[in-house]
């Protein structure tokens, strides 16, 4: 309730004072949920999660206050000192994770549960995301396309080299983070749009990893007998989340590199569309380790083929969404 509470209150006010009040409310809310465990890991994550955000929140309310302090203005549309803007650009990176500020969001997210990362990873994602797109008329422009650029870069050569499926999915999720980031200032309906999409895949594939108890590449490996039918299909969410056609996740980074391309700026979508090469590769890692992969000893649990289907609601759902929304294309330019 106090997430939801937070959440709302960000992405509804109009004043800086309001805004990071909501932040705060989300920041207590969600440090109980990722130390219920009562794990070193999770104390530690839950730790490091506290000192970062605490950071990243006065940095935003010290961004604030210069600006009202030169210009008499709370307004958060009516940022329009410099430094103010720098320093909301520093201090949403921090909340967001991205790069140069992306350390803590991994070792947070391998600390964690998988419903707990999956609230990070999404939900706590969009009061900061809210603020970026109402303030982006005044952000600076080349800052956020080098760290726009940086993250997809980052996301993609440091997911390479994990084994485990929380980290790999924490840096696909840095990686996205580029995507929205560059697209921000020129069309910043695509960035929610790119965020929704990601929120939809990267909800599917956590609650399917959750359900088949998977959290390393190991377990990945054991988990087609489990069920069958679900490793399929998170094998194809995962490469939705890849960006490949004809499933959904493609559909973002097309109209990204259209918009770039609008907007003379065909150098930079060459890159991050080289960049997301990287991202590929370990998505295809993990869908091949998911459903081609088998292990070389028989498992000694029973097959599940029929299982409780009042809990593959919400997975089959999500992975319908996550996989077949692309034809939908022309509806859903009509309500962005």
């Amino acid at each position: 309730m106090s997430l939801l509470l937070g959440t709302t209150i960000t992405i509804s006010s109009n004043h800086w004072m309001m805004a990071w009040t909501g932040l705060e409310i989300n920041t207590l809310a969600i440090i109980p949920l990722i130390s219920k465990s009562h794990h070193p890991r999770a104390i530690e994550a839950a730790t490091k999660y506290f000192l970062t955000q605490a950071a990243a929140s006065t940095l935003l309310l010290f961004s604030s206050m210069t600006n009202a302090w030169f210009t008499g203005q709370w307004d958060i549309t009516q940022l329009t000192h410099p430094t103010s803007c720098l320093l909301l650009t520093t201090a949403v990176s921090i909340k967001l994770g991205l790069t140069p500020f992306h350390f803590w969001f991994p070792e947070v997210l391998q600390g964690s549960s998988m419903t707990t990362g999956l609230l990070l990873a999404t939900l706590m994602k969009f009061p900061p995301t809210a603020l970026l797109v109402l303030t982006s008329p005044s952000l600076n422009p080349t800052l956020l396309t080098t760290m726009a650029i940086a993250s997809a870069a980052l996301g993609g050569w440091m997911g390479l080299n994990q084994t485990q499926v929380r980290k790999v999915l924490a840096f696909s999720s840095i990686s996205h983070l580029g995507w929205m980031t560059i697209i921000l200032l020129y069309n910043p309906k695509l960035t929610l749009l790119t965020f929704y999409l990601y929120c939809l895949m990267t909800s599917a594939i956590f609650l399917t990893l959750n359900t088949t108890k998977i959290t390393n590449l190991a377990t990945m490996m054991t988990a087609w007998t489990k069920i069958p039918p679900l490793t399929t299909t998170l094998m194809l969410a995962l490469l939705s989340l890849a960006g490949l056609p004809p499933l959904t996740g493609f559909l973002p980074k097309w109209l990204i590199i259209q918009e770039l391309t609008k907007q003379e700026m065909t150098p930079v979508a060459t890159t991050i569309a080289l960049l997301s090469l990287l991202g590929l590769f370990f998505y295809l890692r993990l869908a091949y380790c998911a459903t081609i992969t088998l292990p070389p000893n028989s498992s000694n649990h029973m097959k599940q083929w029929q299982t409780n289907k009042s809990v593959h609601i919400p997975v089959t759902t999500l992975i319908s969404l996550s996989i077949m929304l692309l034809p939908l294309s022309p509806m859903i330019f009509t309500t962005t």
